[in-house]
């Protein structure tokens, strides 16, 4: 499966804070910017005018603007970004240095109250994109897959789609994607 995609714009309140399934707004004039890239791009390669999103508003807006310009939307709650728990939506400031300490210390298994880990992340991830592969009849999916996502499920695809491990420091976790920006990965 071929897999296109598009990292959210940038949130409005984002800055200084853990944000993963937050859901916070989005510029509206951002949100149509990239759906007019999207759009753009699907028509020159001639695609498939089916969205993948996540039920978070930064990503579902975008499908929602597709969708009136004949997209298929498809939201998929896999496609969520990570959930921090209680960390989510806290300023980076208000977490304790013990608890970085603690994640870091095990950044592939911590997850704090009522969140998420990394490596459940990266079992979301694949879960979603295998799921993609295959197609309901039974048969191999052989069309490109559109999506706009995160930046930290986006970072987990790239990285199962190369064949990497989760990550077991977080010096080993890769700079985030750009807001807006596409990437291609390829899993078989």
């Amino acid at each position: 499966m071929v897999l296109y995609i598009w990292r959210h714009p940038k949130p409005r309140t984002a800055q200084g804070r853990c944000i993963g399934q937050t859901d916070i707004a989005v510029d509206k004039r951002k949100l149509k910017r990239l759906a007019n890239k999207i759009e753009r791009f699907v028509r020159l390669h001639q695609l498939p005018r089916v969205i993948w999103v996540s039920p978070l508003q930064r990503s579902l807006k975008v499908g929602q603007i597709l969708a009136q310009r004949g997209f298929q939307c498809q939201v998929a709650p896999e496609l969520a970004e990570i959930n921090f728990g209680v960390w989510d939506g806290c300023l980076w400031e208000q977490i304790t240095q013990q608890e970085i300490d603690d994640w870091c210390n095990d950044f592939a298994h911590f997850a704090c109250d009522k969140g998420e880990s990394l490596h459940q992340l990266f079992d979301r991830v694949e879960g979603w994109m295998k799921a993609r592969v295959i197609e309901n009849n039974g048969k191999r999916n052989n069309k490109p897959t559109l999506a706009v996502g995160h930046a930290g499920w986006i970072t987990a695809a790239k990285m199962i789609a190369d064949g990497q491990k989760v990550p077991t420091r977080a010096s080993e976790w890769p700079r985030s994607v750009k807001y807006q920006e596409r990437s291609r990965l390829v899993y078989l």
